[in-house]
């Protein structure tokens, strides 16, 4: 995280400075299904969260922003590298590249947020004393009617409380200088007095008369020496002095009944909030306990079920979106590999042979069904929906749900010149070339071989987001089956089925689903001009595939049958240009 305007030295920084610099870096935001995670640029300025497409798209304005006073900040369980921010309804889900990273921008967003809250030290500091009579008064003004009232009377005594201020300042002022007045005036009658005893002593012989005639001591002095100060009403202002500070007293007292009871309103609304919000986490905790219950999650931890909060549209989209990626990724796979051509070696009569006789009925069972059924013509069949043709392809499809869960079977018809069944059967059946084609698999393993032509194979499918992973654990074998009928050609036929296997028990990583799969196919022979040799112009063969799929979970039933009709005929096709690709310069294998 990279610190994007903050400057100077250590030394000149203030902790409430460094809290209003914004701070940016890149973080992996989670944006929806089809996207999945992508990066963004996230920026943090006092407790305000934002992110950008870029950090060259700041200009145009942010995409989305939280606040932080009530944000909640959540490092996930298991990954490690990732965190949410929830606020109400709101959550981001952000990953960074690894757990040091997360823990450095959990760290700071947690110290944006303590010290950018309400009534943190730096929040007093910036916005003044709690104990601003004026500023609670205004900030109380614009929340209702009710509290306008209470501000209005608590602001009219603060105003009365300015008059007296300023009628008991002008009464001080004048009760001072008359007081000024008087100590002049004190002070000249003792000045006078000293002069008079002075003189009487210096001049002994003054005229009888003249004190006879002013024997008043006052007529010694100026009359105005001894006047108080002129329009000034002692008694008056003292009365005045005394009511204005009753006043004072008054209002303080009523400014202090008005703050003890909004002192108690607001208590009382604390404690109602306080309250409200521990019924609340006390919800979120007894909902997210509920949630850890339950396999199903929404954003990047969605799991599949029929508690998913996002529809069926959605739902098909990320499924279409993850296969498509899949594809483009297998395209550029086949396109750097270099492909080395191995020449095909059974034995003809060995076919048959189960080395194991634990699944050997049920190998004949399943070969004896598709063989019964497969190969009969669904063309006329009122169950059997066509849903594409392409060419000489077609494929069918039988709508079968149980307990909610889609089972549709499947069946593709499908001509292709140029190679045989043998080709076709040995291709999709040995797993030396499984990953040459097959673009679904993450990692299969074969579990035992059963004999020469029948192995156990555990098999991993990619996971397509947001439904589940899934495995399968079947026995796939090889078979000749001979014609009956002199006109009519051998089939060749590899059946793939669900079982059980002590080595490979279900897990919970990923949902066990089972399968009952099976590639049918006869070689068709048009006889050469003359006595030209076959060549693989003149070979058709003819295909015939089933599918039984149970995905072992449930999944919206449009969402299946939607992602059936789009992946089965990419499949035949790619299969079969593989088969005719690796076959062209080889001899026919009948």
């Amino acid at each position: 995280m990279s610190d994007c305007s903050s400057s100077g030295s250590d030394e000149d920084l203030d902790p409430e400075s460094e809290l209003l610099d914004e701070l940016g870096g890149t973080l992996s935001k989670w944006t929806n299904y089809i996207h999945g995670w992508q990066d963004r640029w996230i920026a943090l300025k006092g407790n305000i969260l934002s992110y950008y497409r870029s950090a060259d798209e700041k200009e145009y304005g942010c995409r989305g922003s939280v606040c932080l006073s009530k944000a909640v900040i959540a490092p996930h369980e298991f990954d490690e590298c990732r965190f949410d921010i929830s606020v109400n309804d709101s959550i981001w889900y952000l990953r960074a590249e690894h757990p040091l990273l997360r823990q450095q921008w959990i760290d700071t967003i947690e110290l944006h947020k303590a010290e950018s809250g309400y009534g943190s030290e730096s929040s007093l500091r910036r916005h003044g004393s709690l104990l601003s009579l004026t500023s609670a008064a205004s900030g109380l003004s614009t929340t209702s009617a009710s509290s306008f009232k209470k501000g209005y009377s608590l602001r009219e005594k603060l105003a009365e409380m300015e008059t007296f201020r300023d009628i008991l300042c002008r009464q001080v002022d004048t009760l001072q200088r008359y007081f000024d007045n008087c100590a002049d005036a004190d002070c000249k009658d003792e000045l006078h007095r000293d002069k008079v005893s002075d003189d009487e002593e210096n001049f002994p012989t003054l005229r009888p008369d003249y004190l006879n005639n002013n024997s008043s001591k006052e007529k010694l002095f100026p009359v105005d020496s001894l006047k108080a100060p002129v329009g000034i009403d002692f008694k008056g202002e003292a009365i005045t002095f005394k009511a204005t500070t009753a006043g004072i007293l008054s209002t303080l007292s009523h400014c202090i009944d008005i703050l003890v009871k909004r002192e108690e309103s607001w208590q009382r609304r604390l404690d109602k909030e306080i309250e409200r919000r521990r019924r609340a986490e006390d919800a979120y905790k007894a909902a997210l306990t509920e949630l850890k219950k339950k396999p199903h999650y929404g954003g990047p931890d969605y799991e599949e079920g029929p508690n998913s909060l996002i529809n069926e549209e959605e739902f098909f989209d990320a499924v279409e979106a993850a296969l498509d990626k899949h594809d483009q990724i297998e395209v550029q796979s086949q396109a750097e590999r270099s492909r080395v051509s191995r020449q095909i070696s059974l034995s003809p009569d060995t076919y048959s042979s189960i080395g194991t006789q634990k699944y050997s009925n049920k190998v004949e069972e399943m070969v004896h069904s598709h063989m019964t059924y497969s190969l009969q013509d669904v063309g006329g069949d009122a169950n059997w929906q066509l849903v594409i043709e392409e060419g000489d392809m077609k494929v069918y499809r039988r709508e079968v749900e149980e307990n909610g869960i889609v089972l549709d079977p499947l069946k593709a018809t499908h001509s292709v010149r140029g190679v045989t069944g043998h080709e076709v059967c040995h291709y999709f059946w040995d797993t030396a070339y499984r990953n040459d084609w097959e673009t679904t698999i993450d990692s299969f393993q074969v579990v035992e071989t059963l004999s020469d032509k029948a192995v156990i194979i555990h098999q991993t499918h990619k996971r397509v987001w947001p439904a589940s992973q899934r495995d399968v654990l079947y026995v796939s074998v090889i078979r000749k089956i001979l014609s009956t009928n002199e006109n009519d050609p051998d089939t060749w036929l590899v059946c793939n089925f669900s079982v059980d296997h002590d080595s490979y028990p279900p897990s919970a990583r990923c949902i066990r689903a089972k399968i009952n799969v099976a590639m049918i196919c006869q070689t068709l022979v048009s006889p050469p001009e003359g006595d030209k040799d076959i060549t693989r112009e003149n070979i058709l063969c003819k295909i015939t595939y089933v599918a039984n799929v149970n995905p072992g979970g449930w999944a919206p039933a449009s969402v299946l049958r939607a992602v059936a009709k789009r992946e089965y005929p990419k499949f035949l096709k790619r299969f079969t240009t593989y088969v005719q690709e690796k076959t062209s310069d080889e001899a026919i294998l009948f």
